[in-house]
């Protein structure tokens, strides 16, 4: 079992989401989706995340197709698969702490030279994905209030009771710039991307609005990434296989009026936001909170996103693919 400290439950503030609940069927058109012109920017904890321009925060509903966009899709098979739900062992977790929570070190094993230097202001008892014993990526997420800074680790590890930790890579992200990690540069995310942005989080669902991207995983991508990423995690070139960074929207013409509930917000976020592509895994797989508050997930409720085929989606065109790398 995962296990979290008092401020950690406290702090879930999502003072950028509207109140209301939505409505099933109100925006399964193309043209509801895009008169939709001022969106509420995602706080946590009284930290806007990242600024109203920034890529996660971008309305792509009207964004040009991709000239390879069929390609694309039909190189990736399979349905839609939410990530997370009421099992706390499954999505990641996040761990909020106030601008006091001391720092500790922090030793990077794999990515020491792409990774940001500690110390991280990790609390005790800090949730990790998977759990405690986990033997899969074991992301360590850390929002700091009053700094807004963002903390992420993969493959991390407690040492001495949690006074220093052990990571494969880290990075840190200050909310309040929409500067990017080094060309090259990896994070706790294949694709040197941050991974708090794109979770979908309990606090958002039930406010009744998602208003940022999310993240996807693919089984095979290509040597090449698209800003806002930075890395690649493949060697094959294969026009048709997706670059790091892409970005897949839900068509507007694909119908989601007969989807309820927590699956139908998540819908409605994919054809305003669309997803882009952080990490290899499984396909068509896209992650939400997990740890102590996955007790508001709905699998039922989620479960019926496991119907919508690759075909309901499509590639748009945010930028050019890049192959920098770095020794």
């Amino acid at each position: 079992m995962r296990h979290t400290t008092t401020l950690t439950l406290a702090a879930f503030i999502f003072g950028g989401c509207s109140g209301g609940a939505a409505v099933p069927g109100a925006l399964g058109s193309a043209a509801t989706v895009a008169t939709r012109v001022s969106p509420a920017i995602p706080s946590v904890g009284g930290c806007q995340i990242f600024p109203s321009d920034n890529p996660w925060n971008t309305d792509i509903s009207q964004y040009p197709l991709d000239p390879n966009s069929d390609n694309y899709i039909n190189a990736l098979p399979g349905n839609l698969h939410p990530d997370f739900g009421e099992n706390p062992n499954y999505g990641i977790p996040f761990n909020v702490v106030p601008s006091s929570q001391p720092p500790v070190p922090v030793k990077f094993f794999l990515y020491p030279g792409q990774s940001d230097k500690g110390p991280y202001p990790i609390p005790p008892n800090a949730q990790i994905e998977g759990g405690k014993k986990s033997t899969g990526d074991r992301h360590v997420l850390v929002l700091q209030q009053g700094a807004c800074k963002l903390y992420e680790m993969f493959d991390s590890h407690e040492v001495a009771g949690g006074k220093r930790w052990r990571a494969g890579s880290g990075a840190i992200f200050p909310l309040d710039t929409n500067k990017l990690r080094p060309d090259g540069w990896t994070s706790a995310d294949a694709a040197g991307l941050p991974i708090f942005p794109a979770l979908v989080k309990c606090a958002e669902v039930q406010s009744g609005e998602i208003d940022h991207a999310l993240r996807v995983t693919f089984s095979q991508t290509q040597q090449g990434y698209i800003h806002p990423a930075t890395h690649y995690a493949s060697s094959s070139r294969d026009p048709s296989l997706p670059p790091m960074g892409l970005r897949i929207r839900m068509k507007a013409s694909y119908d989601i009026s007969g989807i309820t509930g927590q699956a139908y917000i998540v819908a409605v976020a994919m054809k305003r936001y669309g997803m882009l592509v952080a990490d290899n895994g499984s396909n068509w797989y896209f992650q939400g909170e997990g740890g102590s508050t996955s007790g508001c997930w709905n699998d039922n409720d989620l479960d019926q996103l496991k119907s919508v085929p690759n075909t309901a989606f499509e590639v748009v065109k945010t930028g050019k693919i890049l192959r920098k790398s770095v020794p």
